[in-house]
């Protein structure tokens, strides 16, 4: 007698688990009802000031994908996201005769405050900061307030009864 072939049967729904961490979001999220054999694709989003830090399907990691499709889904699966706040750096810079403080790199996360404070040695004075490449003046102290990019402070100096120079 002959040979008879039958396709297994596919399941009517089958449930993709979403779930995102704190400060982003999945969509959609939750417990996702997929006909059998169709596609199912996700958006993933960061808050403001937040990146995507991972992405995991099925508990692997994919990497930072901002989305993701199930194709042909004929079995339950899960995604899940997380995020994290975005750093940025504030290059700091002192010239010749005095200080900044802090100096050299200093990382700022999104949204926060740093303080500078900039001192002459004994017989100068501060000849100007820049900030971002403008001059604020002979200032002593400067405020970056809730940092949302990268930037740079440079402090110069002058002799006391000279001219400023860089």
């Amino acid at each position: 007698t002959g040979v008879q072939t039958c396709a297994l049967p596919i399941s009517d729904t089958f449930i993709i688990t979403a779930t995102a961490g704190a400060n982003g979001s999945i969509s959609p999220s939750g417990a996702v009802q997929v006909p059998g054999g169709s596609s199912q694709a996700f958006i993933i989003s960061p808050n403001t000031g937040y990146h995507i830090l991972d992405v995991l399907v099925d508990g692997l990691s994919i990497g930072p994908a901002s989305s993701y499709v199930f194709n042909s889904v004929t079995s339950y699966h899960t995604i899940s996201a997380t995020f994290e706040i975005n750093t940025y750096t504030i290059s700091a810079f002192a010239g010749a005769n005095g200080s900044i403080t802090p100096a050299g790199s200093i990382p700022v996360t999104h949204g926060s405050n740093q303080s500078f404070s900039i001192s002459a040695d004994p017989d100068y004075n501060v000849g100007d900061v820049l900030v971002d490449g403008a001059s604020q003046g002979a200032v002593s102290n400067y405020d970056f307030i809730n940092v949302t990019t990268n930037h740079s402070i440079a402090a110069y100096f002058t002799q006391i009864g000279r001219a400023s120079c860089r």
